[in-house]
């Protein structure tokens, strides 16, 4: 299927590895233009560097800034124009009882996680509406609808990317701006790799058997019965970037494994 995305414009947050470097691969796949962020430069220029040897004829850029921050997003978006498609996937996680969660850890999450994807979506809103086309997505999470006991404040705000999402979606009804959320249920990223693998060598088993575990007992409902890949997950969110998933607005679509245990 071609998505139509030749010559347009993409801007993939996290995107030096994981679920972001898959979607930027997607994206430059289409044709469209990307820039790769992440924190450290060094990282920013290694998944550029992949990309273009991957593609040599796209035209991929990269921007390393911490979105996590107020000066980091205006750091972004003052190196890089306009946009066609912004994919706000930056997200970070860590397992931790509730009642050692401080206040500073559920502000630290809130504002990497959630207002990361609000500053750069208010930012280049309004020239996507008056062009009359541009798409928007949050990369939440299975963890939206069944919160972690192990990292509630991470599956706060996973929920709440959601409401921004819709709410941002409704404010454009009538326009070509889409606006949409992608929930990854559990997936083989770098760090869930490197946890995976870190867990078989103490263990003295071999990561399969981890995998195996992990779905036995802390996602026994998952149907597919391992993780999804990065490029699984890149892939849906590559369509509801393209032209034809111009109807697709206001959801929240899951790719999950069918982690969630739900018909709608």
């Amino acid at each position: 299927m071609d998505l139509g995305l030749t010559g347009k414009r993409a801007l993939v947050t996290a995107s030096t590895a994981g679920i972001g470097l898959a979607t930027a691969r997607a994206l430059a796949a289409e044709g469209a233009s990307v820039t790769v962020n992440g924190r450290t430069q060094s990282r920013v220029d290694a998944a550029v560097e992949a990309l273009r040897r991957e593609f040599p004829d796209a035209a991929i850029a990269g921007i390393a800034a911490d979105l996590g921050r107020s000066a980091g997003c205006e750091a972004l978006v003052g190196q890089l124009g306009e946009v066609d498609v912004l994919v706000n996937n930056l997200g970070i996680f860590e397992p931790k009882p509730f009642e050692q969660i401080a206040d500073a850890d559920w502000l630290r999450f809130f504002e990497t996680n959630v207002l990361s994807g609000v500053r750069l979506s208010r930012h280049y809103v309004p020239d996507m509406r008056s062009r009359n086309w541009g798409r928007i997505v949050f990369v939440s999470s299975e963890s939206a609808l069944q919160i972690p006991t192990e990292m509630i404040h991470y599956g706060m705000t996973k929920t709440a990317l959601l409401a921004v999402a819709r709410g941002l979606a409704e404010t454009l009804a009538g326009t070509g701006v889409t606006v949409n959320s992608v929930l990854p249920g559990p997936t083989a990223s770098e760090g869930v790799g490197g946890f995976v693998a870190q867990m078989a060598a103490q263990r003295g088993v071999d990561a399969a058997a981890v995998e195996r575990e992990f779905f036995a007992t802390a996602r026994p409902s998952s149907v597919i019965q391992r993780f999804a890949t990065p490029g699984e997950v890149a892939a849906m969110i590559a369509y509801v970037c393209g032209v034809p998933a111009s109807a697709t607005t206001g959801a929240a679509l899951r790719v999950d494994g069918g982690v969630v245990r739900a018909i709608v």
